[in-house]
């Protein structure tokens, strides 16, 4: 049913939930279970040298019978990440399968699985130059094809990885080496410019790990290395690496140029901009996401853009988490279809599973074939202190003083650092605006959007908007966050689908500094919701000037006024993805 603007009231209980609004996702989703083929598993590690002669650091983990490798080929899943793992013969652990996923388990179902140390990690030589660029992208053809040559291999190869090591998978799909037949990838920017400094603000989390010489031999070294030689000579080249933080301050916009790699590298390393490569590749992808990770909507768009060949799961998760739910199941349903040619209902599924935060208890894992696009019918005004379907006929301006150091209350959740951190509620100098209580269960699933007329007395001003559940007792839950520099406004259409959503080309020339009491307009999206508002609470908008999560941000003395602008000429709103997926 399609909302209408006759009223908030009437706005928000034309969707009511009454029931499942969508048949119940397959019975094989996240319950694939087949039987264990093997206990044991042997672990080797080893140095292979690339292309340049630069070492990098293997373990490898093959099935094991009564301590013995088999020697039947066998499919090939591998993980391109910061560390290997200690050599010797071990046990598989079938309780690594649920929470906690382990990649190296995967033996247990036939697969040989090689976990490797990228260059300047771990006890892989060389240096890193940046964050997942051309240089690690081609190692890891060189490593997909070497897997693929092995006599223990059956020559399909797979890959794993989420966070920096999603990135990385995405970076060997573009890559194209001939034997990746299956990917999954958690995650990770689609675009390195607008994951990393989301609205030209650089973010909490993507400059690790900064380490010193002593952490990095604290590292694994491979067999043989007994007197950690090898594993110090390593390290040695890593302090060469570029400092990830000053490299994002030196790139402000999409098209800088940095001297610390000597590129202008937002466009070197981001996956949108090689989307006809990972078409023309037509290699399966599974994304993972998580409602509590901001990368979220980088998967969605991601997605969209490959959805001959590319599926997601979106789950109560933060980064790279899968708390309740067997990953190891889904994964295996994903590679024992592309890798070794099992019918395991994967390949008839919707490609978009997501969970529904609050919907009725059996119902909250919902599929859909894409993801819902904005309506404008969902559109509300912000006014006075409320929202309401139109906007006010006359102008209103509120101003507060922007705090430079917002803080969030302790957060009892953990993991809670870094790409963990989740947003709060502005408590102080910001603007809020809230809705009617609800009258029955509401559910927005979609991408909210905002458009906010604001003015500032600094030529740079952050703006952060807020999408926020307000219970009966006052209890404040942060649904969504969006943000956008206020100076880089300047919206265009992008080069690939940003799924209804605007999109900041942010180059040097689109800098637009602010007039000090002049407004302008300010469109961004929050980050992707599937949630349900329960009757008897309130659906709320915050803005801010300042936001605990950002670094890098540029203050001025004293701090700066922010306007608010409502009304008339300046009709501040926001589009709230009022429905479900289809």
């Amino acid at each position: 049913m399609k909302p209408t603007a006759l009223a908030l009231a009437a706005l928000l209980s034309a969707t009511a939930l009454a029931g499942p609004v969508l048949a119940q996702a397959p019975a094989a989703f996240g319950a694939y279970k087949p039987q264990d083929d093997y206990a044991q598993q042997v672990v080797t590690s080893f140095y292979l040298p690339m292309r340049d002669g630069t070492k990098i650091a293997v373990s490898l983990h093959r099935p094991a019978i009564n301590g013995k490798a088999v020697d039947t080929p066998l499919p090939v899943i591998w993980h391109h990440t910061l560390d290997i793992e200690k050599a010797g013969l071990r046990d598989a652990d079938p309780k690594a399968s649920t929470d906690r996923f382990s990649l190296p388990e995967l033996t247990r179902a036939g697969y040989v699985v090689a976990v490797v140390a990228r260059r300047g990690n771990g006890a892989s030589f060389g240096a890193r130059r940046g964050y997942e660029d051309f240089t690690e992208g081609f190692d890891a053809y060189e490593i997909t094809e070497w897997l693929a040559a092995q006599p223990w291999s059956d020559g399909k190869v797979g890959m794993y990885g989420c966070s920096n090591t999603g990135e990385a998978v995405m970076h060997a799909l573009i890559a194209r080496p001939p034997h990746l037949k299956a990917a999954f990838a958690g995650c990770f920017a689609w675009e390195r410019y607008d994951g990393h400094t989301r609205g030209g603000i650089i973010s909490q989390y993507g400059t690790g790990p900064v380490r010193t010489l002593e952490d990095d031999l604290k590292a694994t070294p491979v067999q043989g290395d007994d007197d950690r030689a090898q594993l110090r000579q390593a390290a040695e080249e890593h302090l060469k690496s570029t400092n990830l933080l000053e490299l994002m301050k030196s790139m402000p916009y999409r098209d800088s140029w940095s001297p610390l790699v000597m590129a202008k590298f937002w466009g070197e390393v981001s996956i949108g901009a090689y989307l006809s490569q990972l078409k023309d590749g037509k290699v399966p992808l599974y994304i993972q996401g998580g409602w509590y990770d901001d990368f979220r909507t980088e998967g969605l768009i991601a997605q969209a853009n490959l959805p001959d060949q590319a599926r997601i799961v979106i789950g109560p998760w933060r980064h790279c988490l899968n708390d309740g739910f067997d990953l190891r199941a889904e994964q295996l349903r994903f590679f024992d279809h592309y890798l070794k040619g099992k019918t395991t209902g994967i390949e008839t599924d919707a490609p978009i599973h997501y969970f529904t935060v609050g919907a009725p208890k059996g119902q909250e894992w919902r599929s859909a074939r894409a993801w819902p696009r904005p309506d404008a019918a969902n559109r509300l005004f912000l006014s006075a202190d409320t929202l309401a379907p139109k906007a006010p006929a006359r102008a209103k301006a509120s101003t507060v003083t922007v705090d430079y150091a917002p803080t969030c209350p302790p957060d009892p959740v953990k993991p809670n650092f870094g790409p963990f951190v989740q947003p709060c509620h502005p408590a102080t100098a910001s603007f809020v605006h809230t809705g009617p209580r609800l009258a029955a269960d509401t559910e927005m699933t979609g991408t909210p959007l905002a458009d906010l007329w604001i003015s500032s007395t600094a030529p740079e001003q952050p703006v952060f908007a807020y999408l926020e559940d307000v219970a009966p007792d006052g209890t404040v839950t942060v649904i969504s966050e969006g943000r956008q520099r206020a100076s880089l406004r300047k919206v265009v259409p992008a080069t690939w689908d940003t799924i209804g959503t605007p999109w900041r080309r942010s180059r040097t020339e689109d800098h637009q500094p602010l007039k000090a009491g002049e407004p302008v307009k300010v469109s961004f999206d929050m980050l992707a919701v599937s949630y349900v508002f329960k009757a008897g609470h309130r659906v709320r908008i915050a803005v801010s000037g300042a936001e605990p999560r950002e670094r890098g941000r540029i203050e001025t003395t004293p701090a700066p006024t922010l306007t608010l602008h409502t009304g008339g000429d300046t009709p501040s709103s926001v589009t709230l993805p009022f429905g479900t997926a289809q």
